[in-house]
């Protein structure tokens, strides 16, 4: 088993992580990305681990879930999270990168790595021996049909994508630079302020724009933590205001209380370039210029990238996959990333690792076990192949502890997730110390 190749489809976080950690522990990796032979519709370049949504990785937060899932993959050496680190942009309490300087970076890892072959074709189906499909939400028509024949079920939903605006059309006069809370050690978002009349207005002329029309064939169904500002709105006319354009713990210098606010991240450590935080959408491109242009400060904005909206895949993973992340009908085929209904740049950079790590112990012929449950990488593997009911895409989220798997967890909330936290890395790191025991690492 050892000597068989490992292949990898994906050159995505979960596949580029995965095919890294393997190939570092002398496995050698082929790695099959069909960019730019063949393009999704997201994606602009053929570089691995291309961020084709937000630049941000979540929150840097030690006791937030995502903090927590970070410090285990640095305690493990993930190649995605080390790279983001040395690729980060000022984002206040969130780890924000600029997305082109990381993807090259991960691309330039790859590529040069003495034990990795970087194939730039489409795969049909898995390859003989051990395979790890990491294809993403964008999973091409072909491999997705060998899926469908094999899961005899389809799962979907849609994901937007936020604009991008040209930092130097913003009109300063009509924004302040602060961070929520005045979380970090620096002030790195662009906050645009609106007026009660002027987020009214904004909410009439949002909610009778023309959006992108879906297929008869289709059904509007988003991932609740990428909803279309559009589909906010129709929740209610106050729903924007208590979602991405909340002004609480936001201090307009000038002494004006904000109504509402647009919240812009920079896109890149030259910060020429801004994200409209939480605006993905589906508005047509016409529209988009004319309705966010009514912010104040993007009176004259100039777009660099418009927002989009685009069909995920994912499988419904606790009825198809083992505790290890294979195939139940095919245990030589593994899955991870957002095909197996995780959501999130670090969360599929996890299971990349995670089934990197499987499929390691599969080789080495020694027995699986996985990351406990009370971990932030036993959390979010539990909730990948745990329970089946109403199974839906998710990110790393306190929702998916289980305090049962937990000791003395007592006192407010921030006392309980700080105790949760203190003991996950310490359970994290007695598993993996083992883990490289059995392996011998």
């Amino acid at each position: 088993m050892t000597q068989v190749p490992i292949h990898i489809i994906g050159a995505g976080l979960a596949g580029s992580e995965a095919a890294y950690f393997l190939a570092e522990h002398g496995y050698s990796v082929s790695l099959h990305e069909m960019r730019p032979a063949r393009m999704t519709p997201a994606h602009k370049t053929a570089l691995c681990a291309e961020l084709v949504c937000s630049n941000s990785l979540k929150s840097k937060n030690p006791i937030s879930a995502p903090g927590m899932l970070k410090a285990e993959l640095r305690h493990l050496g993930s190649l995605i999270l080390t790279t983001a680190d040395e690729a980060s942009v000022d984002a206040g309490e969130a780890l924000a990168v600029d997305r082109h300087l990381f993807a090259e970076s991960i691309s330039a890892k790859i590529a040069t790595h003495a034990r990795i072959t970087l194939v730039h074709n489409e795969v049909q189906k898995p390859f003989d021996g051990i395979t790890l499909i990491a294809t993403g939400p964008l999973t091409s028509d072909t491999l997705t049909h060998w899926l469908q024949e094999q899961t005899k079920r389809g799962l979907y939903f849609y994901d937007a994508i936020a604009p991008i605006v040209d930092t130097s059309s913003i009109d300063m006069n009509f924004a302040f630079i602060a961070n929520r809370y005045d979380k970090g050690s620096d002030a790195a978002y662009i906050n645009c302020p609106l007026s009660q009349d002027e987020y009214y207005a904004f909410i009439d002329a949002l909610l009778q724009a023309e959006q992108v029309p879906l297929h008869a064939f289709e059904e509007a169904k988003y991932f609740s933590g990428c909803q279309p500002i559009e589909a906010i709105a129709a929740a209610g006319r106050e729903s924007l205001r208590f979602g991405p354009m909340k002004p609480v713990g936001l201090v307009d210098p000038s002494g004006k209380k904000p109504y509402a606010v647009l919240q812009l991240r920079s896109e890149n450590r030259s910060a020429t370039a801004y994200n409209m935080v939480g605006f993905q959408t589906r508005l047509t491109y016409g529209e988009q210029k004319r309705i966010f242009r009514l912010i104040p400060a993007l009176h004259h904005v100039e777009f660099i990238r418009l927002g989009s909206i685009h069909r995920n895949t994912y499988i419904c993973a606790p009825d198809l996959l083992h505790p290890d992340l294979s195939l139940r009908k095919s245990p030589c085929v593994y899955f991870a990333g957002q095909l197996t209904g995780v959501e999130g740049y670090l969360e599929s950079a996890a299971t990349g690792l995670m089934a990197a790590c499987f499929i390691m112990q599969r080789a080495k012929g020694v027995r699986h076990f996985a990351p406990p449950a009370n971990t932030a990488l036993g959390a979010l593997l539990r909730h990948t192949t745990g329970e089946t009911h109403n199974y839906v895409p998710a990110n790393m989220t306190f929702s998916l502890f289980e305090p049962l798997f937990f000791s003395d967890l007592h006192g407010d909330r921030e006392k309980v997730r700080s105790s949760m936290a203190a003991q996950a890395i310490e359970n994290c790191k007695i598993w993996w110390s083992q883990y490289n025991k059995e392996c011998e690492c």
